[in-house]
């Protein structure tokens, strides 16, 4: 690819802050990113929806003062449909028009995920959620979708049809898992394909700094982590600026490789680390412009 082409467009995934240097930082990143002219940038809930309030002021804080697209990630767990229905009531008058809608994952118990249960007087899925959402409002919904399959899916085929379903509800495009080579994720494109699913399917990219904590993110969601990226952050613990470096050469190589079979779209869970976003997207030719 060109690092010239600029023909490229990213979306950007922020978590929400819990103290007021978090939300410095938090702010930060969004002014240092603004300016790449993002799609969307999307904010996360905790699980168990541990982090709901948080999730709604910055969504609609972020919107306000920067007239950059939010969307608020809303999850089903934990909340009844009323409940749920206030929430996406309160986004819908505050000119929040994108919603990342996800069945989301109980609170962690000793550190053990617990099964998912549905709220007595909840929605049973994501794909539930979706379709309660547009008959809501006319919301812009993204979904979830695994290149590397749920943990909890009996099987691949399982995984997409369950996606397909969530699409068919009203889901306008899907964000996939993050993945760390190219053919995980073509593959599953082609497999999407074949099973009718014609929505967008967008990849999310991880740029990782922290390779033990990005092998437990992994491990939690299936994603099957490459012999080859332990060996390159072996010894390099206490080289922080080593790993930034390894860790955008690594992203950077991942988008060229999906951009030369026709991929122009990725969503970047940042980690709120703006500088290796940034950085990532300047190789790619969609830094800011002279």
């Amino acid at each position: 690819m060109n690092a010239q082409s600029g023909d490229i467009a990213v979306s950007f995934e922020f978590f929400p802050p819990r103290t007021p240097k978090m939300v410095e930082k938090l702010w930060g990143a969004i002014e240092t990113l603004a300016p790449l002219k993002p799609r969307f940038v999307s904010v996360t809930y905790g699980a168990g929806g541990t982090t709901r309030e948080l999730t709604r002021e910055m969504v609609k804080d972020i919107a306000s003062r920067t007239g950059i697209q939010s969307a608020a990630h809303l999850t089903c767990v934990g909340a009844s449909r009323a409940e749920i229905a206030e929430i996406a009531d309160s986004y819908w008058d505050a000119g929040i028009r994108h919603l990342v809608a996800l069945r989301g994952d109980p609170p962690q118990v000793d550190g053990v995920m617990q099964p998912f249960s549905a709220h007595p007087e909840g929605y049973a899925n994501a794909a539930e959620l979706v379709e309660g959402l547009v008959k809501r409002h006319p919301f812009e919904i993204s979904v979830a979708a695994y290149p590397d399959v749920h943990p909890e899916a009996s099987s691949a085929g399982a995984d997409l049809d369950n996606l397909k379903r969530k699409l068919d509800a009203g889901g306008s495009r899907a964000l996939t898992q993050f993945f760390f080579e190219a053919e995980t994720y073509l593959r599953f494109r082609d497999r999407a394909a074949a099973a009718g699913i014609k929505a967008e399917i967008v990849p999310g990219i991880l740029p990782v700094t922290n390779f033990v904590q990005a092998s437990r993110m992994a491990k939690m969601c299936g994603t099957p982590i490459p012999d080859w990226m332990g060996r390159l952050y072996a010894g390099l613990e206490d080289r922080p600026e080593t790993r930034q470096l390894i860790a955008a050469t690594v992203a950077a190589d991942l988008v060229r490789a999906l951009h030369a079979e026709g991929v122009r779209e990725y969503h970047i869970y940042t980690l709120n680390q703006a500088e290796l976003s940034f950085a990532i997207c300047q190789l790619l030719g969609k830094g800011v412009q002279a």
